[in-house]
């Protein structure tokens, strides 16, 4: 089934709000207590409803119809347990950027939305510059192995991958991270990730000169 034909089927969605994101090919981990959050886990393990990965724009007041950015991402659940707590952990897989188009909340607050397709990222040429992009973000794995763990297999070459995970990780106000993630391609992120890791760019030619 592709991705047009399944967003057909399933217009209708649920929403997670989240204060971070989850993009394609992305992995998230979740602790769900919430009642209405544990409903859309077993509807969406059961077929019944997929749900989406939603951010949260922490400015506007809790019923302010833009609390919720626009652009949001379907996911599937990968894995589940119940954790040392008791609560459940779910695994989550980005598999595409959807568009809100209307939303509503039933009776035990769940959030839910008519939705339609977003085109997947274009690819784009690995360059230079996503060297050290690339050698970042495998810093940024090896200090957090819990996080590396998510990606027994990184695609270390792919500027589109680069980008998505960066902005899944990095810690900036919602409203830019949302118009990094709505944007048509990776450009943007990429030409921003190279201003903020600039810093970093003698370090590398130097450890990789004779690279």
């Amino acid at each position: 089934m592709n991705n047009e034909r399944g967003l057909k089927m399933w217009s209708e969605i649920a929403l997670f709000p989240l204060s971070q994101v989850v993009l394609p090919q992305g992995q998230m981990q979740l602790r769900v207590f919430e009642a209405r959050y544990i409903r859309l886990v077993k509807e969406a393990c059961a077929g019944v409803r997929p749900f989406a990965s939603a951010l949260l724009n922490p400015y506007v007041a809790q019923q302010h119809p833009d609390r919720i950015f626009k652009v949001a991402t379907l996911v599937k659940v990968t894995d589940f347990q119940q954790l040392e707590d008791g609560l459940l952990g779910i695994t989550i897989t980005g598999t595409e950027r959807v568009l809100i188009q209307q939303r509503f909340q039933e009776p035990d607050g769940l959030h839910v939305a008519k939705v339609s397709a977003l085109p997947a990222w274009p690819e784009l040429p690995f360059q230079h510059r996503d060297r050290l992009i690339a050698a970042e973000l495998q810093t940024v794995f090896r200090q957090n192995p819990q996080l590396a763990a998510l990606y027994p297999e990184p695609v270390w070459h792919c500027s589109n991958w680069l980008a998505q995970r960066w902005l899944e990780i990095l810690n900036m106000q919602p409203p830019l991270k949302y118009q990094l993630m709505a944007a048509a391609d990776a450009s943007p992120t990429l030409e921003a990730l190279q201003q903020w890791l600039e810093p970093c760019a003698d370090d590398y030619t130097a450890n990789n000169k004779d690279a």
